[in-house]
């Protein structure tokens, strides 16, 4: 078996030689380690040992809690692991995604392979720069990875979103911004910074953005939503909480959400909202296709979203493409008259 032998298991990427888990959605408690790329609750677990970055352990403990044992490490400082039967050395490379969010460079005897986690090639204002390496072997999420999802200049859906607000205001309605409370709210934050609304947040993403500032993120004056107070203020809420169901309740509101499923026709009506912009944290598919060209591995694996569909671009893009977290219908080429 290859020190680099890739196994998918329970929504998990298994390396058995190294007794390294990515991203596990199941808990590990054996010996075997977890690297957690980064805090959002379909990448972490109860795990007993885990390989993450510091911002990621700060936001785990306030999401999860619990004890574990913490490899926090440094961006661009390898450290070596021998607890499988073949050793190895990770290195953490911001993913660009969310504070914190890394990507697993490793290396052994074998050859090297780059784990990516969620990431985002295009410069966010609230998360580290994303940062690939070259590597022999290349695993990437692929949650937007089909061509129609292609995401236009944030600058500009951030201006479409100002709008929407001072709309609202003028109509002595309020304006609800619902985005989950880590990552997305504090892009969000960030990005009206300029804009001198007056912003209210739901108590989660409050807890979310004080970790952010201690982090060293700056934010436009913000306050926590009182609702007894909101009136002339934008509330930023994650859009299935206690809080969200009063506010439709209460009238008087106008809702907007902000996601990358924006791009899809039906997105309004499936959050019941009045628009939808697509703002994300996720590469679009050229960016996708971008992380492939840098990385220019040998094979590419594909994870989550359209896995199959994004494994079948690559391959025609001549690189060595599979998808391990669904199954492929592979396209033979037609050699007809």
């Amino acid at each position: 078996m290859s020190a680099l032998t890739i196994q998918f298991h329970r929504g998990g990427v298994h390396l058995p030689q190294l007794g390294l888990w990515l991203d596990p959605h199941h808990r590990v408690a054996g010996p075997e380690l977890a690297f957690v790329s980064h805090a959002h609750s379909d990448h972490t677990g109860a795990h007993r040992e885990v390989i993450l970055s510091a911002p990621t352990a700060h936001l785990m403990m306030a999401r999860i809690g619990g004890q574990r044992v913490e490899n926090i490490l440094p961006f661009g400082e390898p450290r070596e692991f021998a607890g499988g039967k073949i050793p190895f050395r990770l290195t953490l490379l911001p993913a660009g995604h969310i504070l914190g969010s890394a990507m697993a460079f490793i290396e052994t005897g074998g050859g090297t392979l780059l784990y990516t986690g969620d990431f985002k090639l295009r410069p966010g204002l609230a998360a580290e720069i994303c940062e690939p390496r070259r590597a022999d072997l290349l695993i990437m999420e692929t949650t937007f990875g089909r061509p129609a999802y292609e995401f236009p200049p944030a600058e500009a859906v951030l201006r479409e979103i100002v709008k929407f607000c001072r709309s609202a205001l003028e109509q002595d309605e309020t304006p609800v911004l619902f985005s989950y409370s880590l990552g997305k709210s504090q892009e969000l934050l960030a990005g009206l910074g300029d804009a001198g609304l007056p912003l209210a947040v739901h108590e989660s993403v409050e807890t979310m953005t004080k970790i952010y500032e201690y982090f060293g993120r700056r934010f436009p004056k913000y306050e926590r939503h009182d609702p007894a107070a909101v009136r002339g203020k934008v509330l930023i809420c994650p859009p299935n909480t206690n809080a969200a169901a009063a506010l439709r309740k209460q009238g008087n509101i106008r809702t907007a959400v902000v996601t990358g499923w924006a791009l899809d026709r039906g997105c309004r009506f499936r959050y019941q909202v009045e628009a939808a912009f697509p703002l994300s944290d996720h590469a679009g598919f050229s960016d996708l296709i971008e992380m492939v060209k840098r990385v220019a591995p040998r094979k590419v694996f594909t994870l989550h979203g359209f896995a199959a569909d994004f494994a079948q671009s690559v391959r025609e893009l001549g690189f060595d493409a599979q998808a391990l977290s669904e199954p492929e219908q592979f396209v033979l080429p037609f050699a007809g008259k």
